[in-house]
């Protein structure tokens, strides 16, 4: 809503010694072309433009905070047709200094409800705002060998969550994988996610409850496909050659989504 305003107030210029250092802190935002780099740099200052940063428990947002966040959260829609239009419902990323307890809230299949606490070091609302921990944040600079990235797990709920809803297939844009209807679109996207998930989920199982070979990829991604897509986005975008060796099926399925602009 109200996407022209932004084209009034300019992008703020990024001094080139912070860009610099945070290259250098989270190197895995180093692209091969340096149109990506130009393009990565040239949206994160964009992206700071436009968004809101709050910091939570006393927590202060220094220069280095916010474009740490702003550098990983535009890495999945660098190529993406939109751009930052993926990210347009929502304005606030709020900081915590570290890992936050929420109060969680379901009901069974019986009716009844339950409630517990939850750890988390990111979370996305639905049309609500991101909420990091930048103990994780920070984290990111030297967990891309296990795959692992806060920001881009939250942002990638983001991308899942516009078409209203967090399930694991984000919305396709037209003639998406050669198809030539949504729905059509969408089946090729399960067919290569749902049973990789299918398998990963064993994976984990048989990892979790009878002494088998941990998995790579975060066992968290086990617990739902929208999970999955986050999970494996981190990886992706972190370790693409771990990823792919996991996931050659995935990973060709995310490159014609992610990149289908890309020269």
């Amino acid at each position: 809503m109200f996407k022209w305003l932004r084209g009034l107030r300019a992008a703020p210029a990024i001094p080139d010694a912070a860009w610099q250092a945070t290259l250098a802190r989270y190197p895995f935002l180093v692209q091969p072309a340096a149109a990506d780099a130009a393009r990565l740099r040239a949206m994160a200052a964009e992206l700071l433009r436009d968004k809101e940063f709050h910091g939570a428990h006393g927590f202060v947002i220094t220069d280095e905070v916010a474009l740490a966040v702003a550098a990983q959260a535009v890495l999945p829609v660098l190529h993406l047709r939109g751009g930052l239009d993926w990210y347009e419902d929502f304005v606030g990323i709020v900081i915590h200094p570290s890992e936050v307890v929420a109060q969680r809230k379901t009901m069974d299949e019986a009716g009844v409800v339950h409630e517990y606490e939850e750890v988390v070091a990111g979370e996305a609302m639905e049309r609500g705002p991101v909420m990091l921990s930048w103990q994780d944040v920070l984290a990111s600079s030297v967990t891309a060998d296990q795959g692992y990235n806060v920001v881009i797990h939250e942002f990638a709920h983001k991308i899942d969550m516009r078409d209203g809803g967090a399930d694991g297939c984000p919305t396709l844009p037209a003639g998406f994988a050669g198809t030539s209807s949504a729905r059509e679109a969408h089946a090729v996207w399960m067919n290569a996610v749902q049973p990789a998930y299918d398998n990963f989920r064993e994976q984990v199982i048989v990892a979790e409850r009878f002494g088998g070979e941990p998995t790579w990829l975060d066992p968290y991604g086990a617990t739902s496909l929208s999970e999955f897509f986050a999970v494996a986005c981190e990886a992706y975008f972190v370790n693409r050659a771990h990823f792919g060796r996991d996931f050659p099926e995935v990973l060709q399925l995310f490159d014609a989504f992610f990149l289908p602009a890309r020269p």
